[in-house]
């Protein structure tokens, strides 16, 4: 009788440390499970978009693109830099860069937009597969000695930021069919040399196979601390 009552606790201390191992394994199993999912969704919030023309409000894409949602990639160019040079989108091939559009005379947002931009250069001074793209919107303003007065001002290096400009349709083209910076209102201002056209705070971040990977407000100083951030993930 007593080795009955023995081999009784034996067993129900045995089952007893059965369920201690069986809920510790279930716990393990679970942890390891909440946490892969955490580390997934940590992965996909950390990579950058690939954004395309659906992914953006339908007043800033080209009719012909609107409903594009795949393999968008910004057209070939070719513009005047502040040295007279010709840059074209061969010149930023397997090159990260950022875009904006601006003009000279611009007393309002610009001049806070190239003061980051200034900032932006100086984090990745001598990285040569980074550039920065200024494009004019007042081609008939901003001639290659005013771009390059302009550039002078906010130290721009030679080969790393470029001020852009060339034929207004084009300039326009560009920024209606590839970074979709320009409104079919201010389209319609093509004609006017004294409209405020492209008058857009934005910063585009252009990855190395010329795609948009983000937008920026170039005006604040803690988004161009993201696009810092974005640029070091694609380079």
């Amino acid at each position: 009788m007593s080795n009955q009552i023995i081999n009784f606790k034996e067993l129900k201390h045995y089952l007893m440390k059965l369920r201690i191992y069986i809920v510790l394994i279930i716990a393990s199993i679970c942890f390891f499970f909440a946490y892969n999912s955490l580390t997934e969704k940590s992965a996909k919030k950390q990579e950058l978009p690939i954004i395309n023309p659906i992914d953006l409000k339908n007043e800033l894409v080209d009719s012909t693109l609107q409903r594009k949602g795949y393999g968008h990639q910004i057209e070939s160019f070719e513009f005047l830099n502040q040295y007279g040079k010709r840059i074209t989108n061969k010149d930023v091939e397997n090159s990260v860069y950022v875009v904006e559009y601006f003009f000279t005379t611009c007393s309002t947002i610009c001049p806070k937009m190239n003061t980051q931009m200034k900032i932006l250069q100086a984090k990745f001074k001598g990285v040569k597969n980074f550039k920065i793209l200024s494009f004019t919107v007042q081609p008939e303003i901003d001639s290659v000695p005013v771009m390059k007065r302009y550039a002078e001002d906010y130290g721009a290096i030679n080969g790393q930021w470029h001020f852009l400009t060339g034929d207004k349709k084009k300039l326009y083209a560009l920024a209606r069919k590839s970074f979709f910076l320009l409104k079919p209102a201010e389209a319609k201002n093509l004609g006017d040399a004294n409209s405020d056209f492209i008058h857009t705070n934005n910063f585009v971040l252009i990855d190395k196979n010329q795609r948009i990977r983000g937008y920026y407000d170039g005006t604040s100083a803690i988004e161009v601390g993201k696009l810092v951030k974005d640029i070091k993930k694609l380079l």
